[in-house]
């Protein structure tokens, strides 16, 4: 797949990163929070992770 320009990326684990750039090939992620609210950036992930 495609580098997205538009999402960056520096996970090289995930099974949608670019390799040669760090970069996202997915056309769109999904963000997630792990409770009822999300108070800091560590409260949030790529829900869209796939181990690769």
């Amino acid at each position: 797949m495609q580098a997205n320009d538009s999402i960056g990326c520096t996970v090289s684990e995930c099974r949608h990163h670019a390799k040669n750039v760090q970069q996202c090939t997915l056309n769109h992620i999904e963000v997630i929070k792990h409770g009822p609210t999300a108070t800091t950036k560590e409260s949030t992930d790529c829900g869209s992770f796939e181990r690769s």
